[in-house]
């Protein structure tokens, strides 16, 4: 697990590496990724977009954007937090991903940048 708090926002990562949806024959690795996205401040937010940075061990950059996440875009208020789990494929049995949510702040209508903290993706057998 990882977390990073900027501009009054914590997330906080988790991942899962999922081995039925696998298939290494193939290098095919499927990582489910649970993000739990938490208001520190005083206002509301509203989740706009999300950027990824994702590397895996064979060197391939992939870089994804698109609007809100899950198919939504959270309002989240003061103390309170929004959660969702997703999902990436990788070519190879490691790998990392990091990213930036623009959020805006419902109080001055401006956007805010928040830091995905960089997370690894790693098959559980490359562990040992």
């Amino acid at each position: 697990m990882v977390q990073k708090v900027t501009n009054d926002v914590n997330i906080v990562v988790e991942t899962f590496y999922q081995e039925a949806h696998s298939n290494p024959i193939q290098s095919e690795y499927l990582f489910a990724y649970r993000i739990t996205i938490e208001n520190l401040g005083s206002v509301p937010v509203k989740l706009l977009r999300r950027y990824w940075h994702i590397v895996d061990s064979n060197g391939e950059i992939r870089e994804v954007e698109g609007d809100g996440v899950v198919g939504q875009q959270p309002v989240i208020e003061p103390n309170h937090q929004y959660q969702y789990v997703s999902s990436c494929n990788l070519n190879s049995d490691m790998g990392k991903m990091s990213g930036i949510y623009t959020m805006l702040d419902l109080f001055t209508n401006k956007q805010i940048q928040v830091l995905i903290p960089e997370f690894l993706l790693i098959a559980p057998f490359k562990e040992n």
